[in-house]
């Protein structure tokens, strides 16, 4: 299920407010045959966060599916960036060694002891989710607010983070985006595909900017370029990536390309970008580079608008 971006901020006692983490979604299978982390494409998470699984696999109960999200901290806050050094590791053994401390957060159930929950209340479904786990670890439950919804999500700015979910507390758990669950943000961030870089300049490596843009009626529109961000290994190991997809016409459908030390790759990685505001020609302004998605097939990445 996936929230829909919303300017308007309101409190209401029939919606539970929670914290909106910046991370990587998944969902948890739990049978009794072992422990399933899946991605929001359905890509197997499992050798990227095995304290998760062992976390998982300990649990008294052996037949769910939860919903959560994986996050790692930078302070008080969760920062995507960091986890990148845990989202581009597929061995169990290297993913340990990287220091890189992630945690569960769970927030949704979808199926318990053999019972599809989908279509029971969201108030019902976390009650049973907060019984039906047991927290500790890496693993932790979501908390929420019911009402206040626009106190809290002040709080939410003051405190740095990235915003509040709005979810209506009598909504069943629906497949695809539904604006029973709504996003509050505090800080402006979407995911973009890559569909170029620049030449480095100066001492710098690797590449100088990424050229990203979005699908709008199934071409890809261009939405700047994204010069920060990066740091030395990131700009390394992203540049290798970038290389092997190079093409000799750009993927973009319109949109004033730049022309000098450009290079134009096949739109295959998706990247987050946090940024100021929209341009009125469509442009980012002051944009940074987060880290990539592997979460998020191309083709579904489109400029998020408010509803």
């Amino acid at each position: 299920m996936l929230a829909t971006l919303t300017e308007d901020r309101f409190s209401d006692p029939d919606w539970l407010y929670e914290r909106k983490l910046d991370g990587e979604r998944c969902l948890v299978f739990r049978t009794a045959d072992g422990v399933r982390l899946l991605s929001r494409n359905q890509k197997e998470l499992n050798n990227h966060y095995p304290e998760l699984v062992e976390a998982l696999a300990g649990q008294t109960n052996q037949d769910f599916v939860v919903d959560g999200e994986i996050v790692a901290f930078e302070g008080g806050r969760t920062s995507f960036s960091r986890l990148q050094g845990r989202m581009q590791v597929n061995d169990p053994d290297a993913a340990r060694r990287t220091g890189v401390k992630v945690f569960l957060y769970v927030f949704d159930v979808l199926h318990l002891d053999g019972h599809d929950l989908t279509g029971l209340p969201l108030r019902r479904r976390k009650a049973l989710l907060r019984s039906a786990l047991e927290y500790g670890g890496p693993l932790r439950f979501t908390p929420h607010r019911i009402g206040n919804g626009v106190a809290y999500w002040e709080e939410a700015c003051r405190r740095g983070w990235e915003g509040l979910i709005a979810k209506r507390a009598v909504g069943a758990y629906a497949h695809g985006r539904s604006k029973d669950w709504l996003k509050f943000k505090c800080a402006t961030a979407q995911e973009f595909v890559i569909g170029g870089y620049t030449d480095p300049q100066g001492s710098r490596v690797g590449f100088g900017a990424l050229l990203i843009g979005y699908y709008e009626k199934g071409e890809l529109r261009y939405a700047g370029k994204v010069g920060t961000g990066y740091d030395r290994p990131m700009l390394e190991r992203l540049s290798k990536q970038l290389a092997e997809l190079e093409q000799d016409e750009p993927a973009f459908a319109s949109g004033n390309l730049p022309r000098l030390r450009v290079h134009w790759v096949k739109p295959q990685l998706v990247g987050q970008v946090a940024f100021s505001e929209w341009t009125r020609d469509g442009q980012l302004r002051h944009p940074s580079f987060q880290g990539l998605r592997e979460d998020k097939p191309p083709r579904e990445v489109v400029r998020e608008r408010a509803q």
